[in-house]
């Protein structure tokens, strides 16, 4: 076993991919799978297996690859320490729902490390991917909401694929429309008020199971809906058609600007937006001062 087949196969699980990891690596996929095998031969475990989704970590690979990359980390540190010619690469993956605070925490990580090599990921994307994504170790952290409707759905896939959920804050219900629309003087909306007006939400893919929705209530049904895949569209659209959406009410203007306002909805739920990982890996630099700089987004923007 050697430290180049562990990087190998840390590039695989965070691309999901044999053929987008060997071109990372500028092999070739008959060299990557080759070493791949010989590393599993050796080992006497199966790390990764193949689905339609692409190249999927088994339970045996989840704690190899915790293990492993503990050890890529060390090694890195021993080269900083006593080569001095190297410079460390930071890198560092996130997936999330499509919250405007999670992208604003995201900048706050890129300009604290501006001047240094790096390698980041932020994929917003559907609930299930999330998951899956931190499942797989592709990302580090995925950022999602649970409730009293999706949490017994939500927990048993947290169970299932080894995952921590820590909560960040909870929220009420919030509606985000254009500060044109007719509803935008009105201090709070009731469901009544939205009947004329599309209503729009994140599509889920294969996995459109209404405990999936990334939109509290997603059981009401609209007169006028509108199914989007990302957080531009939705908000251009919000504002050309009069649309809305249910979300958590916060908002970062200065990403967003001060066209789109979030206005509270007189209904009895609660939302509690927190970040899952993967139980058995440690934590990484990037990923903890990332959370702070979540905390103190979410501070400035709830007080």
């Amino acid at each position: 076993m050697t430290l180049q087949q562990l990087k190998y196969a840390m590039v695989i699980a965070e691309n999901g991919s044999m053929n987008i990891a060997a071109k990372k690596l500028f092999i070739t996929q008959p060299t990557l799978s080759k070493a791949i095998k010989e590393l599993e031969r050796e080992l006497d475990i199966e790390i990764f297996y193949r689905t339609n989704r692409g190249i999927q970590v088994t339970i045996e690979g989840i704690e190899f690859l915790g293990y492993a990359k503990q050890v890529l980390e060390e090694s890195e540190l021993l080269e900083q320490r006593y080569l001095k010619q190297y410079k460390k690469r930071q890198r560092f993956a996130i997936t999330t729902q499509h919250y405007a605070f999670a992208v604003s925490a995201f900048v706050n990580l890129v300009q604290r490390f501006g001047e240094e090599d790096y390698e980041l990921i932020l994929r917003e994307t559907k609930t299930y991917e999330i998951l899956d994504d931190v499942k797989n170790l592709r990302s580090e952290i995925g950022i999602l909401y649970i409730n009293a409707f999706n949490r017994k759905v939500l927990e048993k896939f947290f169970h299932e694929f080894h995952l921590v959920f820590t909560e960040l804050f909870t929220a009420k219900p919030h509606v985000f429309i254009s500060d044109k629309n007719p509803l935008a003087t009105k201090s709070i909306v009731k469901i009544k008020d939205l009947e004329e007006y599309p209503y729009l939400s994140f599509e889920q893919g294969e996995y459109n199971s209404f405990h999936f929705s990334e939109e509290i209530l997603s059981t009401l049904s609209h007169k006028k809906s509108i199914t989007v895949s990302d957080r531009a569209t939705l908000f251009n659209l919000l504002i050309g058609i009069n649309g809305y959406t249910i979300s958590t009410g916060v908002l970062n203007e200065d990403l967003n600007g001060n066209e789109i306002i979030s206005i509270p909805l007189e209904i009895d739920e609660e939302m509690t937006i927190g970040y899952v990982v993967h139980k058995d890996t440690k934590r990484s630099c990037l990923a903890n001062i990332y959370i702070d700089a979540l905390k103190q987004e979410l501070s400035l923007d709830i007080d």
